[in-house]
């Protein structure tokens, strides 16, 4: 088979051969993986056009859903650790998509909203993502569309449902910090040959 034509900078076309010749019944962990890289990128490069970084768009997308959501609100809804929200919005608010503001009975909690400029880049960048899904599903049946859809919400509650069972519950994401600690402590362990407790 004709490998695909790599790009400059490889990108998705190298995560197509990756899938076509080298491992075609790998993991469906690493397919999914790859699959949302491909439709990250396509929308990074379309969103560049805009001068929107993804990480902003990311934040965007949900205050324009939920606009006023404290900062914690709105890591856990993206997804990401306080301390990236946290640049992210320094940033937005000076490009003026965002403002920060503390109540004066609350102080310990940051609002956020978002300012006329960054309500307005809605109608620019939507259509963006639009785009990307309609090119991601180019070409593809309409019953296995559906059926995809299924599978990945069967995928998502299974999961859902892990969390929830009792070997799970003292499961957890560390915090970067933590985790970062917790590979230099295991770094040394095996430089010193001596065996690391689970869980330090």
């Amino acid at each position: 088979m004709k490998s695909p034509r790599r790009s400059a900078n490889g990108g998705t076309q190298v995560i197509l051969r990756h899938w076509r010749d080298a491992v075609p019944k790998d993991r469906l962990a690493h397919l999914v993986k790859d699959a949302t890289r491909a439709l990250v990128r396509a929308l990074q490069m379309r969103l560049a056009e805009h001068a929107v970084s993804f990480g902003h768009w990311t934040f965007l997308r949900i205050l324009w859903e939920h606009d006023g959501l404290t900062q914690r609100e709105l890591s856990e809804e993206a997804g990401v650790m306080e301390p990236t929200t946290f640049s992210a919005l320094k940033a937005m608010e000076k490009l003026g998509y965002v403002t920060r503001r503390q109540m004066p009975d609350n102080r310990k909690n940051v609002y956020i909203s978002l300012t006329a400029k960054g309500q307005s880049l809605k109608g620019k960048l939507v259509p963006l993502a639009e785009e990307v899904n309609r090119v991601a599903v180019r070409g593809v049946r309409t019953a296995d569309l559906a059926a995809t859809r299924g599978a990945l919400l069967a995928i998502i509650e299974n999961l859902a449902r892990d969390e929830l069972e009792p070997a799970s519950r003292h499961r957890r994401i560390p915090s970067t910090r933590e985790l970062a600690r917790r590979v230099a402590d295991a770094f040394k362990g095996k430089r010193s040959g001596r065996a690391l407790r689970p869980g330090r």
